[in-house]
């Protein structure tokens, strides 16, 4: 059996052969714009989480004055602002691309 004859060719479909340009980028857009969308949804979720459960763990070490247990929940809700901190810039220069392409790639 050949394989090579069942393949399908999808370069052709998304690049022009004659400049090497895309054919048609919002079939891609679309694509990456549900896989950001997404993302920027769950980073905010998990954010939302840690911080919670980082200012938990500030207080309940506050209360048995264990100095170990505020540190740690110190650790968790610095770490989870510094994660919004990339979240929110990856998105900024995402949108940037945007400006500079002409593609829809985030629709919130």
């Amino acid at each position: 059996m050949n394989y090579l004859t069942e393949a399908v060719d999808i370069g052709s479909k998304f690049i022009d052969t004659s400049s090497t340009n895309l054919k048609d980028a919002s079939g891609i857009s679309v694509y990456v714009s549900n896989i950001i969308t997404g993302a920027i949804s769950i980073a905010g979720i998990i954010l939302l989480f840690i911080l919670i459960a980082g200012g938990i763990g500030m207080i309940a070490g506050a209360g048995k004055s264990d100095p170990q247990t505020v540190e740690k929940g110190k650790k968790a809700a610095t770490s989870a602002l510094i994660g919004f901190i990339v979240v929110f810039c990856s998105y900024w220069i995402v949108k940037l691309i945007e400006t500079i392409t002409g593609l829809s790639l985030i629709s919130l």
